[in-house]
């Protein structure tokens, strides 16, 4: 296991443990009961529920910025129905359903996938979720475009989950989240399906791999950096807008 590796898994259990202490000391009501008025609350609730699904889809969030998550609510409120794409499912897939009119989500983690399929079903009042199960290419030679750099996954191929969003019907969407796997192919694929006036979500965009497909990608980049939830430091969202005007 890297060093990264066993320090994410320290601080998930340091989290875990403060999480058990506070409830005891009554910490976590105090913020539940603030943290619809204050982000900065809300945010501190979070922590507690850093890897923790259930935990984010009970604070009604998904693993964006702060600022990134507001404008992106503002643009599905103005969008009544809107068709979202999204690569990387999570409580981000369930935040969206209370929001637009139809999701699909493809994710690669059979395990990930059907976690989140059960709390999708056992949810009311949910728009229809079209999540797909996309795992990585078989073995084989694999193009740089396609080639993810994620640690434990480093070097897979993954050709037909970017290219997932050219299946099934060929409308444009509205909002198009790039937050799973090799997301510069993703972009790629997914710049053409972006309807008029449309938004991209391309979250951790300060990496240093993603920062030349954003900057050739022919969208209008806004980087909103700041709080995040469930991270102790500030982290970064781009959202990428079509300059086109919707008819």
């Amino acid at each position: 296991m890297s060093v990264a590796a066993i320090a994410k898994t320290g601080y998930v259990g340091l989290a875990r443990g403060l999480e058990r202490v506070s409830a005891r000391v009554g910490l976590l009501d105090w913020l539940d009961r603030r943290r619809e008025g204050s982000r900065l609350a809300h945010w501190a609730r979070s922590l507690f529920a850093i890897h923790d699904l259930d935990g984010l889809v009970a604070l009604d969030v998904p693993w964006w910025s702060y600022a990134a998550i507001a404008e992106v609510e503002r643009a599905l409120a103005a969008r009544p129905g809107a068709r979202v794409f999204e690569y990387g499912s999570g409580a981000s897939t369930i935040w969206l359903a209370r929001r637009a009119g139809t999701v699909t989500s493809v994710e690669h983690h059979a395990g990930w996938h059907a976690q989140v399929a059960r709390r999708i079903a056992a949810m009311p009042g949910l728009a229809p979720v079209d999540l797909r199960l996309v795992p990585p290419d078989p073995a084989g030679a694999v193009e740089p475009l396609y080639r993810s750099e994620k640690a434990g996954e480093a070097g897979q191929g993954f050709a037909a989950y970017a290219r997932a969003i050219e299946t099934g019907d060929s409308a444009a969407y509205d909002l198009i989240v790039i937050d799973g796997r090799a997301r510069a192919a993703c972009l790629a694929h997914a710049r053409d399906r972006l309807a008029p006036g449309g938004m991209m979500v391309f979250d951790n965009s300060g990496r240093a791999r993603y920062r030349a497909a954003i900057a050739e990608s022919g969208l209008r980049a806004r980087c909103l950096r700041g709080l995040t939830p469930a991270l102790p430091y500030p982290d970064e969202t781009t959202l990428l807008a079509d300059v086109r005007t919707a008819p």
